[in-house]
């Protein structure tokens, strides 16, 4: 294999950078040609390539997003869509990829491997919600960024005698909310996978504020419910005075924690020497710490749970 490229698609993550450079200075370093993708899926099927060099990721570790750009595709979810980027592949000889991204991306890069590409992909999102993994690229920058608002919440809950609820990312999954509320201390923690009664938190405030604690953290993943509305039906229902913060994509972007760039840069560099050794239609994931090869039809079809000890502390440590 003498030319690969590289490609982040789908949501950006810190680290995401990390893992380009890593990818194309391995590649480089085995004498192989890499080439970079830009703006995703889309920028495929446009034939927007461009040939990188290793000053051409210089200056990008500490970057967040993704400097190759990204997007969504609705022309690449359509076989004519995918046929035009396979034929863009081909003709500047590329024979190997490396897809950086989530759940979506990595289903398109399964899709490309079915038409004949080489492929490994690289799992990125910060919801941590890949299964086969043990973090995703982006991951533990996201819940440091929660993890600083939550603190910064707490003084002025504190001042005010506020219940104060913190809407974290997580649509599908309560990952971001789980870890940050649990190394925040929060008084509750909710997530799609748990259900729950606002009728009990109400009680569960009351009952907190009859023990003598004077405010409260509420973490809620965006799959759960919407903070505001919740932050109003608490006023209604128990009198307390609540503020809501939700923190919307700012969980997205900075600079990676150094955990992000160390682990996008070991994923990168086993992605590469797998496909140089010829592997194709799998995922790097990481599993007790070491990097590990998953089948990708696996990562996009299994679901991946938050882990219920995690919850079970969280809500011991609550009270």
């Amino acid at each position: 294999m003498k030319k690969i490229a590289v490609i982040t698609s789908g949501g950006d993550c810190p680290g995401m950078n990390a893992a380009i450079r890593a990818a194309v200075r391995v590649a480089l370093a085995q004498g192989v040609e890499v080439w970079g993708i830009r703006n995703g899926y889309a920028g495929m099927i446009a034939d927007n390539m461009t040939k990188l060099d290793s000053r051409s990721v210089g200056d990008i570790i500490q970057k967040g997003g993704t400097f190759l750009g990204t997007a969504r595709s609705e022309e690449f979810k359509t076989l004519p869509g995918r046929q035009k980027a396979v034929a863009n592949l081909q003709s500047h000889g590329i024979e190997g990829l490396i897809v950086i991204g989530g759940d979506g991306s990595l289903t398109g890069a399964k899709q490309l491997g079915e038409m004949g590409i080489k492929m490994v992909g690289l799992p990125g999102s910060i919801d941590n919600d890949i299964w086969g993994t043990d973090y995703t690229i982006g991951f533990d920058t996201a819940v440091n960024t929660a993890l600083e608002a939550i603190n910064k919440l707490r003084d002025t809950a504190s001042a005010h005698g506020r219940v104060m609820l913190v809407e974290v990312m997580g649509r599908n999954c309560g990952w971001i909310a789980l870890t940050a509320g649990l190394a925040g201390g929060a008084e509750s923690i909710l997530i799609p996978e748990v259900p729950f009664s606002r009728e009990d938190i109400c009680k569960q405030l009351l009952e907190s504020r009859a023990k003598g604690k004077q405010y409260s953290i509420m973490v809620v993943a965006e799959g759960a419910g919407s903070a505001i509305e919740l932050g109003q039906y608490i006023r209604t229902k128990t009198g307390l005075e609540t503020r809501v913060s939700v923190l919307g994509h700012i969980q997205r972007g900075g600079a990676p924690t150094v955990a992000d760039r160390l682990l996008a840069s070991r994923l990168a560099e086993t992605a590469v020497r797998s496909l140089l050794a010829g592997k194709s239609g799998i995922m790097i994931g990481y599993h007790n710490q070491q990097c590990v090869e998953v089948p990708i039809a696996d990562a996009v079809g299994k679901k991946k749970d938050i882990d219920p000890e995690l919850y079970r502390l969280a809500d011991v440590l609550s009270q």
